[in-house]
């Protein structure tokens, strides 16, 4: 297959996506060494969502971080670029609401949420800011923002390893366990050309969400950003 490269043609994300959808929660547990598990919960303790909340979980994916909120009483609509990626979503878990959408023009209604999450998908955006300030237009006033994005290791002798281990490691160890290692190729540059942890946090600002701060998890390999739009 194709990779999607760092323009980031919507359908050629979309089209990698699909291609890998089949194994990418089993594919990305390995070349994350499990972490994935607790950043998800991280980031579900952060979103905080509570029953009869409603909650945009953008770049869904399969649905993996949709169905605990689902299973707490929370109605969580899981909307993804992929198709593919919610097929699979939908044929394991056909009670929950999957959608297709861009997350630069969201096929939702003005302040339709009490709260959006974006899971390792606004790197994947083309236009980040408009895709914050679209996550603003649907979110209600005094509702909040997180993402969790892959970032910047704070400690700089293990950033240098993380780094030689995403250019150098990752794509081997993609290809002993995916049959399209091109996807996580284009993960790891796509990781290195991400702003570090306040390069976000400002562009947040600029879509107009405030009282903006981030966390970081596993020594800033990932971290959590949160916002709240205005009231």
């Amino acid at each position: 297959m194709s990779r999607a490269s760092l323009d980031k043609d919507p359908q050629d994300v979309a089209a990698m996506f699909d291609a890998v959808a089949h194994r990418y929660d089993r594919t990305n547990d390995v070349i994350s060494l499990g972490q994935d598990r607790s950043w998800r919960k991280a980031t579900l303790k952060a979103v905080g969502a509570q029953p009869g909340e409603t909650v945009l979980d953008l770049a869904a994916g399969t649905g993996t971080s949709s169905e605990p909120m689902a299973d707490a009483g929370v109605r969580v609509i899981a909307c993804d670029l992929s198709v593919g990626m919610l097929e699979v979503g939908k044929r394991r878990r056909p009670d929950l609401a999957f959608v297709a959408g861009d997350a630069l023009h969201l096929p939702f209604a003005d302040e339709s949420f009490d709260a959006v999450t974006m899971s390792f998908g606004l790197r994947n955006v083309k236009d980040v800011g408009a895709a914050l300030e679209e996550l603003l237009r649907v979110t209600r006033p005094g509702g909040r923002l997180v993402v969790c994005e892959f970032s910047r290791p704070t400690f700089a002798p293990f950033r240098a390893v993380y780094q030689n281990y995403l250019m150098r490691a990752l794509p081997p160890v993609a290809r002993a366990v995916s049959k399209e290692p091109e996807a996580y190729v284009y993960l790891a540059e796509s990781i290195r050309e991400w702003p570090d942890q306040h390069g976000l946090g400002m562009l947040i600002k600029r879509a107009g969400w405030q009282q903006v701060a981030f966390r970081n998890l596993t020594g800033g390999i990932v971290a959590l950003h949160r916002g709240t739009r205005p009231a």
